[in-house]
Protein backbone atom coordinates (compact mmCIF):
# COMPACT_ATOMS: atom_id res chain seq x y z
CA UNK A 1 0.00 0.00 0.00
CA UNK A 2 1.94 3.17 -0.78
CA UNK A 3 -0.10 5.40 2.07
CA UNK A 4 1.36 7.04 4.43
CA UNK A 5 0.28 7.80 8.18
CA UNK A 6 0.94 11.52 9.22
CA UNK A 7 -0.01 11.49 12.77
CA UNK A 8 0.84 9.03 15.42
CA UNK A 9 1.99 8.61 18.98
CA UNK A 10 4.58 6.77 21.29
CA UNK A 11 5.07 6.02 24.37
CA UNK A 12 7.42 9.09 24.16
CA UNK A 13 4.42 11.04 25.32
CA UNK A 14 0.80 9.23 25.35
CA UNK A 15 1.02 6.39 22.75
CA UNK A 16 1.12 2.72 24.05
CA UNK A 17 3.50 1.97 21.57
CA UNK A 18 7.37 2.35 22.01
CA UNK A 19 8.92 4.02 18.32
CA UNK A 20 10.10 0.62 17.15
CA UNK A 21 7.06 -0.84 17.74
CA UNK A 22 5.26 1.73 15.70
CA UNK A 23 7.14 0.91 13.06
CA UNK A 24 6.54 -2.89 13.12
CA UNK A 25 2.81 -1.57 13.34
CA UNK A 26 3.37 0.31 10.18
CA UNK A 27 5.02 -2.00 8.18
CA UNK A 28 2.51 -4.90 9.39
CA UNK A 29 -0.95 -2.56 8.43
CA UNK A 30 0.93 -2.11 4.97
CA UNK A 31 2.14 1.54 5.10
CA UNK A 32 4.88 2.58 3.21
CA UNK A 33 5.68 5.57 5.41
CA UNK A 34 4.33 7.12 9.42
CA UNK A 35 5.46 10.06 10.91
CA UNK A 36 5.87 10.01 14.79
CA UNK A 37 4.36 13.06 15.97
CA UNK A 38 4.49 12.86 20.06
CA UNK A 39 2.89 15.84 22.09
CA UNK A 40 5.86 18.71 22.63
CA UNK A 41 8.68 16.09 22.67
CA UNK A 42 10.57 14.68 19.56
CA UNK A 43 11.80 12.38 21.74
CA UNK A 44 10.88 8.86 20.18
CA UNK A 45 11.79 9.87 16.83
CA UNK A 46 15.60 8.84 16.54
CA UNK A 47 14.81 5.37 17.84
CA UNK A 48 11.58 5.23 15.22
CA UNK A 49 13.77 6.62 12.28
CA UNK A 50 16.63 3.79 13.13
CA UNK A 51 13.25 0.94 13.03
CA UNK A 52 12.04 2.75 10.17
CA UNK A 53 15.55 1.53 8.39
CA UNK A 54 15.40 -2.04 9.78
CA UNK A 55 11.98 -2.64 8.82
CA UNK A 56 11.54 -0.64 5.63
CA UNK A 57 9.39 1.98 6.63
CA UNK A 58 9.78 5.37 5.69
CA UNK A 59 9.97 7.83 8.94
CA UNK A 60 9.01 11.51 9.28
CA UNK A 61 10.39 13.14 12.37
CA UNK A 62 7.63 15.39 13.28
CA UNK A 63 6.05 16.85 16.43
CA UNK A 64 2.34 17.88 17.86
CA UNK A 65 2.59 21.28 19.98
CA UNK A 66 0.01 21.89 22.10
CA UNK A 67 -1.00 25.86 21.78
CA UNK A 68 -3.47 28.45 23.42
CA UNK A 69 -5.74 30.71 21.11
CA UNK A 70 -7.79 32.49 23.99
CA UNK A 71 -9.90 29.48 25.85
CA UNK A 72 -9.22 26.90 22.99
CA UNK A 73 -6.48 24.20 23.09
CA UNK A 74 -5.09 24.18 19.41
CA UNK A 75 -2.56 21.74 17.90
CA UNK A 76 -0.01 21.88 15.33
CA UNK A 77 2.10 19.55 13.72
CA UNK A 78 5.42 20.12 12.67
CA UNK A 79 7.01 17.84 10.28
CA UNK A 80 10.75 17.90 9.37
CA UNK A 81 13.06 16.36 6.55
CA UNK A 82 16.30 14.93 8.64
CA UNK A 83 17.91 16.18 11.75
CA UNK A 84 15.73 18.32 14.03
CA UNK A 85 17.26 22.23 15.26
CA UNK A 86 18.55 21.95 18.70
CA UNK A 87 17.39 25.06 19.48
CA UNK A 88 13.64 24.05 18.78
CA UNK A 89 14.65 20.65 20.77
CA UNK A 90 15.27 23.34 23.51
CA UNK A 91 11.92 25.03 23.37
CA UNK A 92 9.90 22.09 23.30
CA UNK A 93 11.37 21.13 26.70
CA UNK A 94 10.19 24.58 28.05
CA UNK A 95 6.83 22.81 27.48
CA UNK A 96 7.18 20.06 29.41
CA UNK A 97 6.70 22.16 32.52
CA UNK A 98 3.25 23.38 31.17
CA UNK A 99 2.11 19.57 30.03
CA UNK A 100 3.23 18.72 34.11
CA UNK A 101 1.34 22.12 35.44
CA UNK A 102 -1.68 20.84 33.43
CA UNK A 103 -1.63 17.30 34.79
CA UNK A 104 -1.24 18.37 38.59
CA UNK A 105 -4.10 21.02 38.00
CA UNK A 106 -6.35 18.34 36.72
CA UNK A 107 -5.47 15.67 39.23
CA UNK A 108 -6.53 18.97 41.91
CA UNK A 109 -9.54 18.98 40.23
CA UNK A 110 -10.77 15.63 40.33
CA UNK A 111 -9.84 15.27 44.32
CA UNK A 112 -12.30 18.46 44.49
CA UNK A 113 -15.00 16.59 42.69
CA UNK A 114 -14.15 13.74 45.46
CA UNK A 115 -12.46 10.92 42.81
CA UNK A 116 -9.11 9.72 44.90
CA UNK A 117 -6.27 10.35 42.04
CA UNK A 118 -2.56 10.93 43.11
CA UNK A 119 -0.19 12.26 40.66
CA UNK A 120 1.75 9.04 41.77
CA UNK A 121 -0.59 6.67 40.31
CA UNK A 122 -0.84 8.95 37.03
CA UNK A 123 3.13 9.18 36.61
CA UNK A 124 2.71 5.03 37.03
CA UNK A 125 0.99 4.92 33.64
CA UNK A 126 4.09 6.35 31.81
CA UNK A 127 5.46 4.06 29.29
CA UNK A 128 8.54 5.91 28.05
CA UNK A 129 12.05 5.44 29.84
CA UNK A 130 13.21 8.59 28.39
CA UNK A 131 13.11 11.89 30.37
CA UNK A 132 11.78 13.48 27.81
CA UNK A 133 8.80 11.38 27.18
CA UNK A 134 5.41 13.42 28.48
CA UNK A 135 2.55 12.01 30.88
CA UNK A 136 -0.81 13.40 29.13
CA UNK A 137 -4.33 13.20 29.91
CA UNK A 138 -5.05 9.38 28.47
CA UNK A 139 -2.84 8.48 30.98
CA UNK A 140 -5.21 9.87 33.94
CA UNK A 141 -7.74 8.27 31.76
CA UNK A 142 -6.35 5.14 32.72
CA UNK A 143 -6.20 5.80 36.43
CA UNK A 144 -9.73 6.55 36.37
CA UNK A 145 -10.78 3.34 34.52
CA UNK A 146 -8.93 1.32 37.02
CA UNK A 147 -10.06 2.90 39.48
CA UNK A 148 -13.88 2.41 38.48
CA UNK A 149 -14.49 5.98 37.92
CA UNK A 150 -15.59 5.43 34.40
CA UNK A 151 -15.99 2.58 32.22
CA UNK A 152 -13.73 3.30 29.41
CA UNK A 153 -11.50 6.00 28.01
CA UNK A 154 -13.46 7.68 26.16
CA UNK A 155 -16.14 8.15 28.82
CA UNK A 156 -13.13 9.61 31.09
CA UNK A 157 -13.03 12.05 28.83
CA UNK A 158 -16.80 13.08 27.92
CA UNK A 159 -16.94 13.77 31.65
CA UNK A 160 -13.81 14.70 33.10
CA UNK A 161 -10.99 15.19 31.07
CA UNK A 162 -12.68 16.74 27.56
CA UNK A 163 -13.00 20.37 26.52
CA UNK A 164 -16.52 19.77 28.57
CA UNK A 165 -15.31 17.76 31.23
CA UNK A 166 -16.12 18.24 34.92
CA UNK A 167 -12.24 18.33 35.44
CA UNK A 168 -10.92 20.03 32.65
CA UNK A 169 -8.07 23.23 32.79
CA UNK A 170 -5.26 23.88 30.89
CA UNK A 171 -2.49 26.66 31.91
CA UNK A 172 -1.11 29.39 30.04
CA UNK A 173 0.33 28.19 27.06
CA UNK A 174 1.96 29.70 23.72
CA UNK A 175 -0.57 30.60 21.23
CA UNK A 176 -0.66 28.70 17.64
CA UNK A 177 1.23 31.61 16.28
CA UNK A 178 4.18 31.17 18.48
CA UNK A 179 3.98 27.42 17.33
CA UNK A 180 3.98 27.85 13.87
CA UNK A 181 7.07 30.44 13.93
CA UNK A 182 8.89 27.80 16.05
CA UNK A 183 8.81 25.03 13.25
CA UNK A 184 9.09 27.49 10.67
CA UNK A 185 12.59 29.27 11.94
CA UNK A 186 13.29 25.42 12.60
CA UNK A 187 12.82 24.30 8.94
CA UNK A 188 9.95 22.48 9.05
CA UNK A 189 6.39 22.67 8.04
CA UNK A 190 3.34 23.64 10.03
CA UNK A 191 0.08 22.46 9.74
CA UNK A 192 -2.76 22.23 11.70
CA UNK A 193 -4.16 18.70 13.36
CA UNK A 194 -7.42 18.48 13.04
CA UNK A 195 -9.32 21.67 12.42
CA UNK A 196 -12.84 20.40 12.45
CA UNK A 197 -12.61 19.56 16.34
CA UNK A 198 -11.96 23.48 17.14
CA UNK A 199 -15.38 24.43 15.50
CA UNK A 200 -13.82 27.68 14.38
CA UNK A 201 -12.77 28.32 10.79
CA UNK A 202 -12.07 31.96 11.21
CA UNK A 203 -9.14 30.73 13.43
CA UNK A 204 -8.35 28.23 10.64
CA UNK A 205 -7.81 31.40 8.47
CA UNK A 206 -6.45 33.43 10.40
CA UNK A 207 -3.54 31.06 11.01
CA UNK A 208 -3.40 30.15 7.63
CA UNK A 209 -2.12 34.13 6.83
CA UNK A 210 0.30 33.44 9.44
CA UNK A 211 2.39 31.19 7.68
CA UNK A 212 0.00 27.65 8.59
CA UNK A 213 1.50 25.87 5.02
CA UNK A 214 -0.87 22.62 5.50
CA UNK A 215 -3.97 21.50 7.18
CA UNK A 216 -4.77 18.02 8.29
CA UNK A 217 -7.75 17.43 6.20
CA UNK A 218 -8.31 13.21 7.03
CA UNK A 219 -8.79 12.75 10.39
CA UNK A 220 -10.58 9.87 12.45
CA UNK A 221 -12.92 12.87 14.24
CA UNK A 222 -13.76 14.59 11.16
CA UNK A 223 -16.89 13.41 8.92
CA UNK A 224 -17.31 13.52 5.36
CA UNK A 225 -18.48 17.25 5.42
CA UNK A 226 -15.85 18.60 7.17
CA UNK A 227 -12.55 16.69 4.75
CA UNK A 228 -14.59 18.08 1.82
CA UNK A 229 -14.49 21.71 3.43
CA UNK A 230 -10.80 21.46 4.71
CA UNK A 231 -9.89 19.99 1.51
CA UNK A 232 -11.39 22.96 -0.49
CA UNK A 233 -10.02 25.51 2.15
CA UNK A 234 -6.48 24.05 1.61
CA UNK A 235 -6.54 23.91 -2.29
CA UNK A 236 -8.25 27.29 -2.41
CA UNK A 237 -4.85 28.82 -0.09
CA UNK A 238 -2.45 26.52 -1.85
CA UNK A 239 -1.72 24.54 1.44
CA UNK A 240 -0.57 20.97 1.92
CA UNK A 241 -3.31 18.39 2.32
CA UNK A 242 -2.39 15.69 5.06
CA UNK A 243 -4.17 13.14 7.02
CA UNK A 244 -3.28 10.42 9.90
CA UNK A 245 -4.98 8.39 12.66
CA UNK A 246 -3.77 10.26 15.61
CA UNK A 247 -2.67 6.92 16.47
CA UNK A 248 -2.13 6.57 20.28
CA UNK A 249 -2.85 2.44 20.72
CA UNK A 250 -5.63 0.93 22.50
CA UNK A 251 -6.27 1.45 26.40
CA UNK A 252 -8.57 -1.22 27.79
CA UNK A 253 -9.91 -2.26 23.98
CA UNK A 254 -11.01 1.01 22.65
CA UNK A 255 -8.35 3.20 20.31
CA UNK A 256 -7.77 7.01 21.02
CA UNK A 257 -9.35 8.39 17.97
CA UNK A 258 -8.28 5.84 15.27
CA UNK A 259 -6.48 2.65 14.25
CA UNK A 260 -2.74 2.76 12.51
CA UNK A 261 -3.37 3.39 8.61
CA UNK A 262 -7.40 4.30 9.05
CA UNK A 263 -5.99 7.58 7.87
CA UNK A 264 -3.79 7.95 5.31
CA UNK A 265 -2.60 10.16 2.31
CA UNK A 266 -0.81 8.97 -0.78
CA UNK A 267 2.69 9.44 -0.81
CA UNK A 268 2.63 12.10 -3.56
CA UNK A 269 1.50 14.09 -0.24
CA UNK A 270 4.45 12.81 2.08
CA UNK A 271 6.51 14.13 -1.25
CA UNK A 272 5.22 17.51 -1.61
CA UNK A 273 6.27 17.78 2.35
CA UNK A 274 9.74 17.59 1.74
CA UNK A 275 9.79 19.57 -1.52
CA UNK A 276 7.83 22.90 0.63
CA UNK A 277 10.92 22.75 2.80
CA UNK A 278 13.20 23.52 -0.81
Amino acid sequence: MNRADLHTHTTASDGLFSPEELVIAASKVGLAAVAVTDHDTVAGVEDAMRAGVKWGIDVIPGVEISTLAGEKEIHVLGYFGGEIDQEFVEKLRSLRDVRRKRNEMIVEKLRELGIPITMEEVMAKKRGQSPEANVGRPHIAEVLVDKGIVSSIGEAFDRFLGKNGAAYCTPRRISPIEAIRWISEADGIPVLAHPGIYGDDDLVENLIQNGLAGLEVYHPDHDTAAERRYEAMARKYRLLITGGSDFHGERHGIAHHGPLGSRTVGLDNVKALYLKRK
